[in-house]
């Protein structure tokens, strides 16, 4: 029973279906690990596995045909501490709500749920946002590749968890590269769907599209079984819809004959270190092998920093804007700066971010019409040492602000276009390096098999999951 952990999430399920284990016992085997393994990287610091064999045992009972139970099958599922398990903490990583208790899962954990995935833990945040998992509730979450780094932010538990074997699947979510960046920190793959792909905790912007919610999980093929789960309407996020005709995984081996890849390693306008740039650029070379064919064309990014960060202030003022009034003492200073921002810029500054905002999307379309990937870093340094809030400086160039170093993943989010964020290889020191595949908005099928077979040449997915480990 100790290979189940060593196993794929895909490969898992389908033992649950063949009723080859119950998922009471496949909880069991995955409570012991993660008491044994956990300590070192604080990626699940709430865990709920009494509850979580109270609902496998109620799965088992309302669906006693193991091929009925969903497309998770009674797989255990680590939920972000961002989202509501009914009855379970949503703290945040806040200590405002240490203590909150959620009446209901939210939408997301009810998609869960209704495909047969069992939550048993919330996985470390991030207070509220941000790039770098930690907190003052729970502490810093860990690095498993080497411990004395970031796991990064803020789906930062979610991918520690899963690099370390304490999940098959996580739930994460993204704003500004939250599930992007620490899939590549931690050598697992990311997927930031097309707006209204998954729906969303009752949003308190209906319309926003810049935050999405997304499956993580070990490698490809996982996160498809699960975007499979996931996708589908909710009737509080009105951008959702139906789920597609055709599953995820039935099209993972569909790479189209004829692969335009459009190659950039920062933007035209970021820094990103040399060693990133020439680990994504050998990556590139596996694309090639599928005959692809490889250009340096990318859309113009000119003015999508600023654009970002009114859009991004202007988000947070809205939906934590009340909090600097009732608790502003209880809030790091990252946060009330950046709720601030929000409160204080101009109705012009916003307008014109929209605008901008808008124009980026039309080049991107424009680009997409005679190209089908995009390939960007998906972090601009190697993962940096725990202790640090934000990097102070890349290669050379100052950040001014605590997110100014997740800027390669928050350009992109302007553009609503879905991407698979997974390792492309590793730096000197042994620690993943990661790629966001990015490809017009409803093309996560393409982008999925395209990742599979990138990720096949790579060879890092089957390394996982890892001992969690300091290396000297």
């Amino acid at each position: 029973m100790t290979d189940l952990i060593r196993s794929t999430a895909t490969e898992v399920v389908g033992l649950l279906r063949a009723g080859d284990v119950s998922p009471t016992e496949v909880l069991d085997v995955l409570e012991e690990h993660v008491l044994a393994t956990d300590q070192a990287v604080n990626a699940l610091p709430i865990r709920f596995f009494e509850a979580a064999r109270a609902a496998a045992g109620q799965l088992e009972r309302e669906r006693p045909v193991p091929t009925d139970r969903g497309w998770l099958a009674g797989l255990p599922v680590a939920i972000k501490d961002y989202n509501d398990v009914g009855g379970q903490l949503t703290t945040n990583g806040s200590p405002i709500f240490a203590d909150t208790v959620a009446l209901e899962s939210d939408a997301l954990v009810r998609q869960v749920e209704l495909h047969g995935g069992i939550p048993y833990a919330k996985s470390n945040v991030p207070e509220f946002a941000g790039g770098h998992t930690y907190n003052t509730v729970w502490g810093a979450t860990r690095n498993p590749w080497h411990t004395a780094r970031s796991a990064g932010g803020s789906s930062g538990g979610s991918a520690a968890a899963l690099a370390s074997g304490s999940a098959w699947l996580a739930t994460g979510n993204d704003l500004g590269g939250s599930l992007r960046t620490p899939a590549g920190y931690n050598g697992v793959v990311g997927v930031r769907p097309t707006p209204g792909l998954v729906p969303r905790k009752r949003p308190p912007v209906p319309f926003d599209a810049l935050w999405v919610e997304g499956p993580m999980a070990r490698n490809v093929a996982d996160a498809a079984l699960f975007l499979d789960a996931l996708a589908g309407p909710d009737a509080h996020d009105p951008m959702t819809r139906e789920r597609p005709a055709r599953s995820f995984v039935e099209r993972l081996g569909q790479v189209p004959e004829f692969l335009r890849v459009g190659y950039t390693p920062d933007l035209g306008v970021l820094p990103v270190e040399r060693e990133i740039r020439d680990i994504t650029e050998r990556s590139l070379g596996h694309l090639r092998d599928l005959g692809a064919d490889v250009t340096g064309d990318a859309p113009d990014f000119t003015g999508a920093y600023d654009t970002f960060q009114t859009l991004r202030a202007q988000f947070l003022a809205t939906v934590r804007g009340d909090l600097l009034e009732t608790d502003r003492h209880r809030i790091k200073d990252d946060i009330v700066w950046n709720v601030e921002l929000g409160l204080t810029q101009s109705l012009a500054d916003v307008q014109a971010a929209e605008r901008a905002r808008g124009e980026l999307i039309h080049r991107t379309m424009d680009f997409f019409a005679d190209h089908d990937v995009l390939v960007v870093p998906s972090a601009p340094l190697s993962p940096f040492p725990v202790e640090w809030t934000a990097p102070s400086s890349i290669d050379g160039t100052p950040m001014r602000t605590y997110v100014d170093w997740i800027s390669i993943t928050f350009m992109i989010t302007l553009t609503a276009c879905p991407v698979v964020a997974l390792p492309c290889g590793l730096s000197s020191e042994g620690l993943p390096v990661g790629v966001q595949l990015v490809g017009r908005p409803g093309s996560e099928g393409q982008l999925l098999a395209v990742a599979a077979a990138l990720e096949g040449a790579v060879g890092i997915a089957e390394q996982l999951p890892i001992v969690p480990r300091e290396p000297i």
